[in-house]
């Protein structure tokens, strides 16, 4: 699979050998270009699946010193 643009033929014959050790490798590695992909064709909303740690994620960035006492009115 040497070509610049590789057909999706050219990827299924280069999946075809490989070996099974590294298919749970390709399969992983399939799932993140599809978070990626889904991920940035969302113009303002979140991805469903991980719409709960996206929205825990910008805690870290709150400017409150303590939000231990708040916590069960932030997370859902």
């Amino acid at each position: 699979m040497t070509q610049l643009t590789p057909t999706r033929q050219a990827i299924s014959q280069a999946i075809a050998t490989l070996p099974a050790e590294v298919l749970a490798d390709l399969a992983s590695f399939i799932e993140y270009l599809q978070f990626k992909t889904n991920s940035s064709s969302q113009q303002h909303g979140q991805p469903k699946s991980n719409s709960f740690l996206m929205a825990i994620a910008g805690l870290g960035e709150s400017d409150e010193i303590d939000l231990s006492e708040r916590d069960e009115e932030i997370l859902p």
